[in-house]
């Protein structure tokens, strides 16, 4: 793959795993030290992201006419100076609730703006037919990330407090800002045409060009309702197993984390897949496997049974998930023409955060309703139906033969 894409990778995996130290930090900060009650960690929790998503908006077409690196360097040192404050207010005795949601706006808005830029970053340094093995490597590195981080991050939380992953997150995305800068070689300044400032038009780019694309639509509706039909059920199910079923801390997080291990599997499968059988094929399957799994959550029981019943329904969905993602997102880089990547990159993360917000919130108020169980059956219900969306074969259009990109927005001053 070289060495210039060993470097991004490896700034990848140091962030990544600084992420999953700081797996839910803010919440449990919320908790341990500012005493926040259930109404104010969830209003943390989903604001948050919710409001930083919004404010990516206009940063996708800031970040699709200027050079990815810098922009990557930027977002990495715009999280490692956001995050580091909430150490330093914790040390001085001034942390509370408005700054974690401060911060926790402004990395949100950084992780879609870098999410963007590197995606279109990845797709100058690696080959085409290289692009799939590259997605499978970050994909194997997130999942190995989620089994040792959130472990780590507890203890490390108990040994050293509340803030102690936060800092080391904040470290995390210094050194990946350092292992990005180490990717040499010259990158090409995007062309630019027109004069005008920035339009709605600029904006909406990277929804026009997913609504119109045959082969993107279809990709973009099934992971938008599938990643939310699966996360929405996951408050339900920890009030669930924490409380009427009597699970311990240590189990629930046990549930999740060995379960991962399946994420390792499913991203070594997936080119060889690929290779036999096709990628629409694999997208099809994978996306159908994944959707059967969930529904069985709603009907876990108290004890050891219950306990391993969560692990298998688990590894099924992560497993048949980390065939799925690597495979969805190279050919969503390969079906979008370079002038619009970092538009369509950030259209699709900034409507997958908010959905998955405001879906989360219904499922609550749902939950409080009708009982956790039910609301589990209900996702799970709903998310049989979304292979549905991937059914109908499309042809995979020439990125040369989707429409001129709009006026792009002239440079700041």
């Amino acid at each position: 793959m070289g060495r210039q894409f060993g470097w991004l990778w490896a700034a990848y995996s140091v962030s990544a795993v600084g992420t999953c130290l700081a797996f839910d930090a803010f919440s449990v900060i919320a908790v341990i030290a500012l005493h926040a009650g259930p109404a104010q960690v969830a209003l943390l929790a989903a604001v948050g992201p919710a409001v930083g998503a919004v404010a990516a908006v206009p940063l996708g077409p800031w970040v699709e006419f200027r050079r990815k690196r810098p922009v990557m360097l930027a977002m990495d040192l715009i999280r490692c100076a956001a995050l580091l404050t909430v150490p330093a207010a914790y040390a001085l005795g001034g942390l509370g609730l408005g700054q974690l949601l401060m911060v926790s706006v402004i990395v949100a808005a950084a992780d879609i703006t870098f999410s963007a830029a590197s995606g279109a970053f990845l797709k100058g340094l690696v080959p085409a037919d290289r692009l799939l093995t590259a997605n499978t490597r970050f994909e194997a590195t997130n999942w190995t990330a989620l089994v040792l981080g959130p472990p780590l991050g507890g203890a490390a939380i108990g040994l050293f407090g509340p803030v102690a992953t936060v800092a080391a997150n904040a470290v995390s995305f210094l050194l990946s800002a350092l292992g990005i800068r180490a990717v040499a070689g010259g990158e090409p300044r995007p062309e630019r045409t027109g004069t005008g400032r920035l339009r709605a038009a600029d904006l909406l780019e990277g929804w026009r060009h997913i609504l119109t694309s045959p082969a993107l639509r279809p990709l973009f509706f099934n992971n938008l309702a599938a990643n939310a039909l699966i996360m929405v059920a996951m408050p339900p199910l920890a009030v669930l197993m924490l409380g009427p079923l009597g699970f311990a801390p240590w189990q629930y997080g046990l549930a999740f984390a060995v379960p991962c291990l399946g994420g390792l599997v499913g991203s070594r499968l997936a080119r060889p897949l690929v290779a036999r059988y096709g990628q629409h094929r694999v997208l099809r399957t994978s996306s159908a496997l994944r959707a059967v799994w969930p529904l069985g959550l709603a009907f876990v029981r108290p004890g050891l049974p219950g306990l391993l019943l969560v692990m298998v329904l688990e590894v099924g969905v992560i497993t048949c998930s980390a065939v799925y993602s690597p495979v969805y997102a190279t050919r969503r880089l390969e079906c979008t023409p370079d002038d619009r990547v970092a538009r369509t990159l950030s259209a699709w993360s900034v409507t997958g955060k908010a959905t998955t917000a405001a879906l989360t919130a219904l499922w609550g108020l749902l939950a409080a309703l009708t009982g956790p169980r039910t609301a589990i059956a209900v996702a799970g219900t709903l998310l049989l139906a979304t292979p549905l969306l991937l059914w109908r074969p499309t042809g995979r259009p020439s990125p040369a033969s989707a429409p001129p990109s709009p006026v792009a927005p002239p440079p700041s001053r």
